[in-house]
């Protein structure tokens, strides 16, 4: 896509379920005084449209929506048409490392305007020129990372982003042995090393299939499939056993729950 002639204003989109949200970045774009919306989609099939459509210049693309995501949007459209991306999300600090690694703009819901300004500074340096498709590779490698953390058919999770070294890596749910609170985070424990993911411990239980995975205690979720033994264990408890000799503490009030599924 060629740039923009810079005697007239950037064509922009904007994508986004929550017409409040709609709202809210139109109006930053009035106080910027050089960007024209040519059009707003309150879902993922109207932007599809409105983007081959129009060629816009920058495209301001909500992720989560109902329907098709804004990964999906993309994908749709293709990456190599894909015009320059600001995502628009509200996903935690952690899930933002994702758009960091592969150097793509994003604000954070709800957004300040020095922060508006900032990403609409940089969007506005990019449509200057892309030497060597950077803007695409970078696509690329976002899509390859969301389609490697997409659920299976029952709506669960096969791999789980994990952060090492302040790179972001994908583990798959097999390999994981248990998973366990601390503070802010969950540890992911899987083959006999720690990964820290920015979650609850209720909210990864979620997204993980319980014919498999299941709450010993109220800090600890276990992978059966890791489980070598059960014994008692005092006062009720119980110790689980894993086959990397890890021992886990079973409270009486998960005990039944786990003892069903090793049965």
């Amino acid at each position: 896509m060629p740039p923009p002639d810079a005697a007239r204003p950037i064509r922009a989109i904007i994508v986004d379920d929550e017409p409040l949200a709609r709202d809210s970045v139109r109006l930053a774009l009035q106080r910027g005084g050089d960007v024209e919306v040519v059009a707003e989609c309150g879902d993922g099939e109207t932007a599809v449209r409105a983007i081959t459509d129009q060629d816009p210049d920058l495209v301001f693309l909500d992720v989560q929506m109902p329907g098709l995501t804004g990964f999906d949007v993309i994908e749709r459209v293709g990456v190599s048409r894909m015009p320059p991306v600001v995502f628009v999300t509200a996903y935690d600090e952690y899930a933002l490392r994702a758009f960091e690694v592969h150097a793509l703009d994003y604000v954070l819901k709800p957004f300040d305007d020095a922060r508006f300004a900032d990403v609409l500074a940089h969007a506005r340096g990019r449509l200057t020129g892309d030497p060597g498709g950077e803007a695409a590779r970078a696509l690329s490698g976002l899509l390859r990372g969301w389609a490697e953390q997409r659920p299976d058919a029952r709506g669960y999770a096969h791999r789980l982003m994990v952060e090492d070294d302040e790179r972001i890596r994908f583990v798959p749910v097999t390999a994981v042995e248990f998973l366990e609170a601390e503070r802010n985070y969950v540890v992911v424990h899987a083959g006999g090393g720690r990964h820290r993911v920015r979650a609850t411990l209720a909210g990864l239980l979620g997204q993980l299939d319980p014919r498999h995975f299941v709450r010993v205690h109220r800090s600890t979720v276990v992978n059966v499939d890791h489980i070598r033994e059960v014994q008692p264990w005092f006062g009720g408890d119980y110790v689980a056993i894993l086959r990397g000799g890890q021992r886990l503490k079973v409270s009486r009030r998960y005990r039944d729950q786990l003892l069903r599924r090793t049965s």
